[in-house]
């Protein structure tokens, strides 16, 4: 068999690839960091001035308080507060986030920008891009003020508000990916894939394997990257083969088959155990936050005044970032024998080892993945097993 590589493609592939090596090694420490400084010294401004910028508003728009069409959102607000005072809160909650976006930013644009221009994997303009950022910073925005209003409002009102929020939301969680063919229409167009032997023979795969799917849709990522990619979206009846217009152009059908036959094998992990486990992990955390919320209001931490007072969310920003930390290389772990059991399944979905291995190599080439990143990387947390791996992996043709 060829080389994955040659010796140029290699030598760029750790080029690219050294930064990110880079930053994953350095990236928690500064990040706890950036989050302790906060703590430290920004706690007080950051209130000071969204309580101030609040009053301003408040002597501004304070109409909208009567006014017949807003006043039915201002009691709403307040109700699920539990109070006045949620302006502040939102506000406060959004300059915390943003001052770790603002510090940020630099390396991210350097990194999803900069350094996928120089090796060929972006086809990003800076309009596009630009747009693109701004959306997910308000996506981010939109979901902070609800973090803050659902956990501090429901909070400050019923006593065992971890166990009344957390049920819920784990149910939220596992019917969340019906909803996942339509998130990234926010960034890109989707079409129907074509009438023609492909997706009459992906059809007839997904039948095989006993996996209903509403349709198969052609995501237009090549505005933006230049990276092969398909995936399954969705669940029961808004399930949906999604290929990206790269992979049409840069693998042959029965290559395509192969990654979808991959994909196809998540459709059929077990993922209640899993889910189970989330929702524990999940109602374990809330308790914990509510335990840091009683300590934090009793020993007047950071200034706070009483139980649930939103100058403790920078802390809150501290526990989720640990516990991620701490989380990554036990969720990688898992992702990477999930991946393992997908690629066996593949191969007896279509008993076309060569097909597999070709694509397998052409997605490795396109996207420049390494055949042998670093281990302490791979143990950190990365969801597939280096693509060197799986090759070899592979039975003979």
């Amino acid at each position: 068999m060829e080389p994955l590589f040659t010796a140029e493609q290699l030598a760029d592939i750790h080029a690219y690839h050294l930064p990110y090596y880079i930053r994953a090694a350095v990236d928690p420490f500064a990040l706890l960091a950036l989050m302790v400084l906060q703590l430290r010294f920004l706690v007080h401004p950051l209130y000071r001035a969204a309580t101030a910028a609040t009053a301003g508003l408040e002597r501004r728009l304070g109409f909208l308080r009567t006014a017949p069409v807003s006043r039915a959102f201002f009691r709403a607000m307040e109700r699920l507060w539990g109070e006045p005072g949620w302006g502040a809160a939102v506000l406060f909650a959004l300059a915390t986030d943003l001052f770790i976006k603002l510090v940020y930013t630099p390396v991210d644009v350097w990194f999803t920008y900069t350094l996928e221009h120089r090796h060929g994997l972006s086809n990003y303009t800076p309009g596009a891009y630009a747009w693109d950022l701004l959306k997910g910073h308000l996506v981010a925005a939109i979901c902070v003020a609800a973090l803050v209003i659902g956990v501090y409002g429901l909070a400050r009102r019923v006593r065992h508000w971890w166990l009344v929020l957390g049920v819920p939301v784990a149910l939220m969680m596992l019917g969340s990916s019906v909803l996942d063919p339509y998130r990234d229409l926010l960034y890109f167009d989707q079409k129907p894939l074509p009438a023609g032997p492909l997706r009459t023979r992906m059809t007839a795969m997904m039948e095989q394997a006993s996996i209903p799917f509403a349709d198969v849709m052609v995501e237009e990522t090549s505005v933006a990257s230049r990276r092969v990619q398909a995936y399954f979206a969705g669940q029961g009846p808004t399930r949906t083969i999604v290929l990206n217009d790269v992979i049409l152009k840069e693998l042959s059908a029965e290559e395509v088959l192969a990654a979808v036959a991959h994909e196809a094998g998540h459709v059929h992990e077990p993922k209640w155990p899993g889910r189970i486990a989330s929702s524990f992990v999940l109602l374990a955390l809330l308790f914990t936050i509510d335990r840091l919320l009683r300590v934090s209001a009793a020993r007047g931490w950071f200034g706070t005044t009483r139980f649930a007072d939103i100058r403790t969310l920078p802390l809150l920003w501290l526990l989720f970032s640990c516990v991620s930390l701490l989380g990554n290389p036990v969720a990688g772990a898992f992702s990477r024998e999930g991946e393992r059991e997908a690629d066996r399944y593949a191969l007896r979905l279509t008993g076309d080892v060569e097909s597999f291995r070709r694509m397998l190599v052409k997605a490795a080439r396109v996207n420049k993945m390494d055949p042998e990143p670093p281990r302490w990387v791979v143990l950190k947390g990365m969801s597939h097993p280096p693509i060197g791996e799986r090759l070899a992996a592979l039975p003979p043709p």
